[in-house]
């Protein structure tokens, strides 16, 4: 399931359909859901912090916060076509030797992936089967903030979800998209030992930040991988 749904993001999030969405983030910068996911990252103190991106895409959060003190940075996506046009555009801008990337699906890869002060995951939950394994071991990596951007669960977004898997199926593309519940995807995260400082809602998307409410443990994020295999 999670290879096929994998080649499925790589056919859907292809290098036509990045060009376009790099040709539009350049006129008009990133989406209004990811620029508050930034805005609110950037009130904290990001000075020599580490970032893990999950799906980074374009790289738009590596793009501000970089410059903004965190130190270096990590996007691991699904799609090469995303990754190849992020390295281009952090090589234009002069992130290229903070910035790393790994091509591959998260949760197959998380062993790894060493933990970062800072993990994000940008519109990228509703992309995956699999919440509980994703926001999981996501969650474990995250050794100070863990910001998230997901739909927010109304029935208006519900219902165009289901037409939108529905012309998906009838393109014959094996991917699916899914709206979580706020509270199912609270609680994988809070059982990390994070809690809620951040919540706004969007163009229907909720965005959420987290910090860690305990010191953190790697021996954590070694246990989430192994509960995940």
């Amino acid at each position: 399931m999670a290879h096929c749904h994998c080649e499925a993001l790589e056919r859907r999030f292809n290098s036509q359909r990045v060009r376009r969405e790099l040709t539009e983030y350049h006129r008009h910068g990133a989406a209004s859901a990811t620029r508050l996911l930034i805005e609110a990252l950037q009130a904290e103190s990001l000075e020599g912090m580490t970032l893990l991106d999950i799906g980074g895409g374009l790289g738009a959060i590596e793009h501000a916060l970089l410059p903004a003190g965190v130190s270096s940075a990590l996007n691991v996506d699904a799609s090469a076509a995303y990754l190849a046009t992020a390295r281009e555009e952090a090589e234009r801008r002069g992130l290229a030797e903070r910035m790393h990337f790994v091509h591959g699906n998260f949760v197959e890869v998380a062993p790894a992936i060493p933990p970062a002060d800072l993990v994000t995951l940008d519109r990228v939950i509703c992309c995956f089967h699999d919440m509980p394994a994703l926001v999981g071991l996501s969650a474990a990596r995250a050794k100070r903030l863990y910001g998230v951007v997901f739909p927010h669960a109304t029935w208006r977004w519900r219902l165009f979800n289901q037409v939108h898997n529905v012309l998906l199926a009838i393109a014959r593309l094996p991917i699916h998209f899914f709206v979580y519940r706020a509270d199912a995807i609270d609680a994988v995260v809070r059982a990390q030992g994070l809690e809620r400082c951040f919540s706004c809602v969007v163009d229907r998307w909720q965005v959420v930040i987290y910090a860690r409410s305990s010191p953190f443990s790697d021996n954590a994020s070694r246990e989430a991988s192994s509960a995940s295999e």
